[in-house]
């Protein structure tokens, strides 16, 4: 699923701020093109998580719907609003199959004989496995 989420960047010193408001998200670059990668990163992450936990992504605002967000967080200190408004866009499954590598242990019952024929070819069964699936889930997305 790809999305694009407004995004306000603006610049602070040195360093450019950003806020998305449609995910609650804050950080920073050292350049504009520093603060769009940073941002799409931090939507990665927060995409992947909400769905982990099974809750739904935001739709993406409007751009006046996002500026009223962002006044709607603006304090004494810093105010987003005044900023670049941008939409910066996420694939989220890409993301997922790019950042989210962690393993995970499964068991898997083989026959015997299967088990043993994959040891003498000295076949890492895990390895193979993860092809497989790779292949199968391939040709169901086609």
């Amino acid at each position: 699923m790809k999305n694009a989420y407004p995004t306000f960047i603006n610049k602070n010193n040195n360093d450019y701020l950003v806020f998305v408001p449609d995910m609650g998200i804050y950080t920073e670059g050292s350049s504009i093109a520093d603060a769009i990668e940073m941002a799409r990163d931090a939507i990665g992450l927060k995409g992947i998580a909400f769905e982990d936990d099974e809750i739904e992504l935001p739709k993406p605002s409007t751009p006046e719907q996002a500026l009223i967000k962002a006044k709607e967080d603006a304090d004494e200190d810093f105010d987003y609003s005044t900023g670049i408004l941008t939409y910066v866009d996420v694939d989220f499954s890409e993301y997922r199959k790019k950042h989210d590598n962690k393993m995970v242990r499964r068991n898997v019952t083989l026959p015997c004989w299967l088990n043993y024929a994959a040891d003498k070819a000295q076949l890492n069964v895990s390895k193979v496995l993860q092809e497989a699936l790779k292949e199968k889930l391939l040709t169901k997305q086609l």
